[in-house]
């Protein structure tokens, strides 16, 4: 008699809450600098992230098991897992206090770095969960999800992003997909510019079909940048106008870092053309996956990259890993420090994008003249 199989069961359940640890590890911070007094307390943060984290991610590797389909609509519905997303923005809040509050006593420059970049990441991985709530249909997590946006100030990104790279990506004309052979440095500045006046021209567009003013609370990217002006506010008169450049660097950090996983995720992937110009539909050739599974977990399974284009209201627990999926050689905290530094990047980065399209470099998403070097070599 052969016994009945068992009910497939979730093995990363009770992993998922450590994604809150990053916005904890300020308070861990505060206690070692109470502890030893040292203002490298403040690098805790940096150094979990970009050094034990990818160490972790090495030695346990990856995983790629799905779940079941016939599992996926209990996985869906489950409010666990939309509970640890909710839970991750009062922990981001508290961190932000915290670390302004630490500014405003003078931390001197190796604290005052320290505290910055911790902030920056603390609120740049935020992004993140704000990308898990903004693709949901349900109004209170878009709306969770422009409030996790704010300490960063780019409410931008939750029209841009779901409206605007989803719609583009892989393709030339998307300012958030990177190009074969582009720096990091030079994708900076055309991501950051390219998807405001991107975000600002849908939203815009949007209120003018409907016949009405953009200057309005209906706005989505006026609201979210006024909850920012907000909370800066508050935290300006709260604390002291000392905080009010601490809160401007650890933006731009934060954004950049957010900026980095994108110039990671797309890079050099290109969508072709088929009957009548139009770009082929986007699939799990198109995004850059990873299997890591101790990045995954911190990150909401951002890094099965391919699932989400394909299928963006999908929850993160559902996410899939695919065998066409282009794989990166890391998870995204070692690839993030890699794309810093641009020979390194293209050295082990540009073989694979190459590689992935047969050595036919024409079909690269490329920057101009790319291809005659890479034909030349």
């Amino acid at each position: 008699m052969e016994l009945a199989a068992l009910p497939w069961r979730d093995t990363k359940r009770p992993l998922w809450p450590l994604a809150l640890v990053v916005p904890v590890l300020p308070f861990a911070s505060v206690l070692l600098a109470t502890l030893s007094g040292s203002p490298w307390s403040w690098w805790l943060t940096p150094l979990v992230i970009f050094g034990v984290i990818p160490l972790i991610d090495v030695l346990i590797g990856d995983d790629r098991a799905n779940p079941p389909e016939e599992a996926v609509p209990a996985l869906q519905a489950s409010p666990y897992y939309r509970w640890i997303t909710y839970l991750f923005l009062p922990a981001q809040f508290a961190a932000l206090v915290l670390t302004c509050l630490a500014w405003a006593r003078g931390p001197g420059i190796v604290g005052g770095i320290g505290l910055a970049l911790t902030a920056g990441l603390v609120n740049g991985v935020a992004i993140n969960t704000a990308h898990e709530l903004g693709h949901k249909r349900e109004t209170a997590e878009r709306w969770l999800s422009k409030i996790a946006l704010a300490p960063t100030a780019y409410g931008h990104f939750f029209v841009e992003h779901n409206r605007g790279h989803h719609v583009r990506v892989a393709t030339p004309e998307d300012p958030a997909s990177s190009r074969l052979g582009e720096t990091y440095w030079r994708f900076w500045p055309r991501t950051v510019l390219g998807s405001l006046r991107s975000a600002w021209h849908l939203e815009t567009s949007k209120h003018r079909l409907r016949g009405r003013s953009p200057w309005t609370w209906r706005n989505d990217i006026l609201n979210a940048w006024a909850m920012t002006v907000v909370l800066w506010a508050a935290l300006v008169v709260a604390i002291g106008p000392v905080t009010l450049p601490f809160l401007v660097i650890q933006a731009v950090i934060g954004f950049s870092v957010l900026e980095a996983v994108n110039y990671l995720e797309h890079y050099g992937l290109r969508r072709q053309r088929i009957h009548g110009g139009r770009y082929e539909k986007v699939d799990p050739r198109h995004s850059w996956n990873s299997d890591r599974l101790t990045t995954n977990v911190f990150l909401f399974q951002l890094q099965r990259h391919s699932d989400h284009h394909a299928n963006p209201l999908r929850r993160y627990q559902t996410l899939r890993s695919f065998d066409v999926s282009p794989q990166l050689p890391a998870g995204y905290a070692s690839m993030l420090l890699l794309a810093l530094v641009p020979p390194w990047w293209r050295r082990v980065m540009d073989p694979r994008v190459i590689a992935h399209y047969g050595g036919d470099a024409t079909l690269a998403n490329a920057v101009p003249g790319y291809r005659a070097r890479t034909s030349a070599q």
